[in-house]
């Protein structure tokens, strides 16, 4: 059955002005249903016609979880590249351009996001594969992911889940040198199910018979419980986070051990003390998928660490400079309550958090609980602006999305655009106060609208 997606197909940005691939997944947007389709019997159908590309990956760590997918993939990549590996990555959503989603390793240095002319290459021939016969785009474009990534060599691949994970595309992977399930909460209910127990079992789906698997920090017991369970009956060796492995802060360095040991690292270049966590889920990722990184090489990746709109500082571009004189930009695609909550702990973890006022600027789809969103920050922020997310007809209306501020505790008011706040906070402020500090939240869309529309794009 495919359900109809939050959001239909996504408008071409300026950035992608004049690009072959933005062309052609247009093109693939107009003829199949924008939607997921919770089976592997299409994708499967799809790759035998392509021969079977995903059996001729290099060894691949799987990464699930509704939270912190991403940071585990920008982690694992930052350690094995350090090494002097080359690594591919696929990630989704993408923020500004659908060639995000591929990066492809290379033997000269970090790898890269696809070209557009070998995108547009490999979506041409997988559609031509497909024949027009019914399919998601995410489908296909999983099927492209795997066509790149056997034809172009590299060291290792880092594939994100797109959704859920039992019947997710990506996971036609037959046998991952390690599976990775990052902690679970309450998201896509519509998909997975609206009991924690159930979003677990989904998750797990990824696990292989006899693959290793890492489990990240679980802050709910009985999501913990469902993946060690799933695990020993599936005969999966297991590193738990919290019984193998784990890390704490101390002298503001990140010290990890596990079963080979301690290692006393810097903070990763990540903001947020959840990110110790994910980091620590990362480096026994890439040590139970036969790398072994030393001391040295783990220095050097935590402070190379990227990944764009995951408490990401703004400090170029148009939009900072529209902002009073020392006032700081935040920009965060968590979307739901239990990544609301790991942002408003980092704010709350500032040092001056209690001189400088904290203003929201948020965006949501109707998918998600607003209410859950906004109630994470009750008592930090001093008011909400609510915006709309011009790339998508799941948005929510300003005016409703202010009330559910409104329900949260929370002043708010609806406004046309980001800009328009950040132009309202800079000419009316006064300057007797501390500069303020402005996140931008609730939606990886309205992020990518950010990003795109400061013209800072993901590299």
């Amino acid at each position: 059955m495919t359900i109809p997606a939050p959001s239909p197909s996504e408008p071409p940005h300026p950035l992608d002005s004049g690009s072959e691939a933005q062309y052609e997944i247009d093109k693939l947007m107009a003829l199949h249903p924008k939607g997921f389709d919770l089976s592997l019997e299409r994708i499967t159908r799809l790759l035998e016609r392509l021969g079977n590309p995903h059996e001729r990956l290099p060894p691949a760590i799987h990464v699930a979880g509704t939270n912190g997918k991403g940071s585990c993939a920008a982690v694992s990549r930052a350690l094995l590249e350090a090494d002097g590996k080359s690594v591919h990555v696929h990630t989704s959503p993408h923020l500004v351009r659908w060639h995000e989603r591929f990066r492809l390793g290379s033997k000269d240095g970090p790898g890269q996001i696809v070209d557009d002319a070998v995108l547009a290459d490999a979506v041409r021939r997988v559609a031509d594969a497909n024949g027009g016969e019914m399919i998601t785009v995410f489908e296909i474009l999983t099927a492209v992911m795997f066509v790149l990534f056997s034809e172009h060599p590299a060291d290792v691949a880092i594939v994100e889940v797109g959704l859920g994970g039992r019947f997710d595309a990506t996971n036609v992977i037959k046998s991952p040198a390690v599976s990775v399930i990052m902690p679970i909460g309450l998201d896509h209910e519509a998909y997975l199910g609206d009991r924690i127990e159930l979003i677990a079992m989904e998750k797990a789906g990824i696990m292989k018979p006899g693959v290793p698997v890492v489990i990240g920090y679980q802050e709910n017991e009985v999501a913990r419980e469902v993946l060690t369970d799933t695990a020993e009956r599936r005969g999966c060796p297991m590193a738990v986070y919290g019984q193998d492995f784990f890390a704490f802060e101390e002298h503001g360095r990140m010290v990890f051990q596990s079963q080979a040991g301690l290692m006393d690292l810097p903070l990763p270049k990540l903001a947020g003390r959840h990110q110790l966590s994910n980091a620590a889920a990362a480096l026994a990722a890439v040590a139970t998928a036969g790398f072994e990184i030393q001391q040295e090489t783990a220095e050097r990746a935590m402070a190379e660490i990227i990944w764009p709109a995951r408490m990401q500082r703004l400090t170029e571009g148009p939009f900072p400079a529209l902002l009073p004189a020392g006032s700081e930009l935040w920009l965060d695609g968590g979307h739901n309550p239990h990544a609301a909550m790991m942002v408003a702990e980092t704010l709350a973890g500032m040092q001056d958090r209690m001189e400088r006022p904290l203003f929201l600027i948020a965006g949501m789809l109707n998918t998600k609980d607003t209410d859950g969103y906004f109630g994470a920050f009750e008592g930090m922020v001093r008011h909400v602006f609510t915006v709309p997310i011009t790339d998508s007809d799941a948005g929510v209306d300003p005016e409703g999305l202010a009330e559910s501020a409104g329900r949260a505790g929370l002043t708010a008011q609806p406004m046309k655009s980001v800009e328009e706040v950040l132009r309202l906070l800079g000419e009316g402020w006064n300057r007797l106060e501390p500069a303020p500090r402005v996140l931008i939240g609730g939606s990886l869309y309205l992020a990518g609208e950010v990003l795109g529309d400061n013209g800072t794009p993901p590299q």
